[in-house]
């Protein structure tokens, strides 16, 4: 059973920065994304960034294109999420999630089936 749980959500002023962390266990998957999404209060949750099984491929919705880094670190389990230059708007809950449907369609979040329990992250002005 695959179990994410995030960690290093908190209070941050705008134009600073944070880094989430997604410790993994119970992986057992050949091919996958390991991702990130948020979800602001009222809105849709929404693709942030994933990266391959591997951890070759990245991928980034636009808006945090340039300022956030997803990476992972395989000794440890953990995936992370660099956030830089945040913005008052970027206030959400952050979720960790794998697909291991591995299609192709890592923005999707209809694709991933495993989340973590999200992180709270509030970006003040």
């Amino acid at each position: 059973q695959v179990h994410l749980v995030e960690s290093g959500g908190g209070l941050v002023q705008a134009g600073g920065s944070l880094r989430l962390s997604c410790a993994i266990s119970g992986l057992t998957f050949g091919s996958y994304y390991l991702g990130w999404f948020r979800q602001a209060p009222g809105m849709e949750r929404e693709f942030v960034a994933t990266l391959s099984w591997s951890g070759r491929n990245t991928y980034y919705a636009d808006s945090v294109n340039g300022r956030f880094t997803i990476s992972r670190d395989n000794a440890k389990n953990t995936v992370y999420l660099q956030m830089n230059s945040l913005k008052t708007e970027e206030t959400a809950v952050y979720y960790c999630a794998l697909d291991a449907l591995y299609r192709g369609n890592y923005d999707r979040q209809e694709e991933y089936a495993y989340w973590g329990q999200g992180t709270q992250v509030t970006v003040s002005s």
